[in-house]
């Protein structure tokens, strides 16, 4: 499956990710993994896509 695949279930805004319906803003895979950085998450800011893979050519700085 493609990037021209919107998953109208998983919305998402994070152009750079190698998933990232390339028109709308939905992801196009058909589940993601959702995770956390924190030992004790307790606000939004503290959960993660595990999913997330940054398109090629795109770094970290």
């Amino acid at each position: 499956m493609g990037t021209e695949y919107a998953n109208k279930h998983i919305g998402c805004t994070i152009h750079n990710c190698e998933h990232h319906c390339c028109c709308e803003d939905f992801c196009s895979l058909d589940k993601i993994e959702v995770g956390t950085h924190e030992a004790n998450p307790t606000v939004v800011q503290c959960t993660d896509c595990l999913s997330f893979k940054a398109k090629p050519g795109v770094s970290n700085s």
